[in-house]
């Protein structure tokens, strides 16, 4: 028996949705996470700020533990949407909203979960409420982590798990390709050097390389986000060309990313990386992936899946502890029609209350 009710769960996330959260907007940052913080007042509460950036630590005690077991970990920023899509609606079973899934309604559940268990388990829970995870969670999760906030393992409610536990995420690379050529009249093709043919060599030795999959599976992939020239004229022979890479990969390319671009470009033109954050990987046989498999198990009446998952979340930033991503039930994340499960939370809320209730801490 839990001593908050659906109702209450649901209200907070109405609560946290109706705040347009985004990057951009600095005072909703702010404003999201107060709303979270009136939740906490019975406990200590640790307040972090980097580059304008909020997010809080939540724990019992005067002073922070050195290391926590556990810390369930949230993020309330938002990609942006249309201003309708931060009034909440219901339909049946579905909760509506931008950030229902990704990842607020989680966010609720674990709040009001730390709430309850926080000083009934025999270890340390820290609660962890971050506002940049869309954007990278530098100054939100990875900050906390450089000022010392310190666990075991780190749960965060992330979204596409659908009550599936996530143990493998892939580390991102972004990169810039740039091309020089010579500029020329168009009439006169041999007098120049077009850039852009440069890209449509490289491009082509990159889709050789890592050609898009026909479904999900567990490889490197390529995003072409972009191919920028800054000719703008028809008779012109571009002299300069540029493309924007967004590079997916498993842990296990790690080393090789970089050479294997280098043989795409085949001695011609120059890479910046522009950013490069690391895989996530936890084993299988990890303590805690078995309990919250057991916990799950036992609640949903099935064996409980562990899944590799393809986006990358903040658990990135915990590179010492063991990392799952556990979500609820839902649909949409960054989509116009945003929902996630009411009954799913239900779901998600018994098994989280099972799996700290009873892991195996002393």
């Amino acid at each position: 028996m839990s001593s908050y009710s659906i109702s209450e769960v649901i209200s907070l996330a109405k609560n946290l949705i109706a705040v347009p959260s985004t990057k951009e907007n600095t005072k909703a940052l702010e404003d999201v996470l107060s709303i979270a913080r009136k939740q906490l007042a019975r406990f200590t509460v640790e307040t972090f700020s980097d580059h304008g950036v909020p997010s809080l630590l939540a724990y019992i005690g005067k002073t922070r533990p050195k290391k926590f077991p556990i810390i369930l970990n949230a993020h309330l920023d938002v990609v942006p949407g249309r201003s309708d899509q931060y009034e909440v609606k219901i339909e049946g079973d579905k909760l509506f909203g931008r950030g229902a899934y990704d990842m607020k309604a989680a966010a609720a559940v674990e709040i009001f979960l730390f709430k309850e268990l926080a000083s009934k388990i025999n270890y340390p829970l820290g609660l962890q409420l971050v506002t940049d995870e869309e954007v990278g969670g530098h100054h939100g999760s990875l900050y906390q982590v450089k000022q010392g906030v310190e666990s075991d393992c780190v749960l965060v409610g992330e979204t596409s798990s659908d009550l599936t536990i996530g143990i493998q995420s892939k580390g991102i690379i972004w990169a810039k390709v740039t091309f020089q050529g010579k500029s020329a009249h168009g009439a006169y093709p041999w007098k120049g050097d077009n850039a852009l043919w440069k890209v449509y060599k490289f491009l082509g030795a990159v889709a050789s390389a890592f050609p898009v999959p026909a479904k999900a599976v567990w490889e490197t992939t390529v995003n072409l986000a972009s191919i920028q020239t800054s000719n703008t004229t028809f008779n012109k022979i571009p002299d300069e060309a540029y493309v924007l890479l967004d590079i997916r990969y498993i842990p296990s390319d790690h080393d090789r990313i970089k050479k294997k671009l280098s043989q795409c470009l085949g001695g011609d033109g120059r890479v910046e990386f522009v950013a490069e954050e690391s895989s996530h990987e936890t084993p299988e046989d990890n303590p805690y992936v078995v309990s919250l498999v057991k916990a799950a198990s036992h609640v949903m009446g099935k064996t409980c899946q562990v899944v590799q998952k393809h986006g990358a979340s903040d658990l990135r930033h915990f590179p010492k502890a063991a990392g799952l991503e556990f979500g609820p039930v839902g649909h949409g994340p960054h989509m116009d029609e945003e929902w996630v499960s009411i009954s799913g939370l239900e779901t998600y809320a018994s098994i989280l209350k099972e799996f700290l209730s009873t892991l195996p801490i002393r």
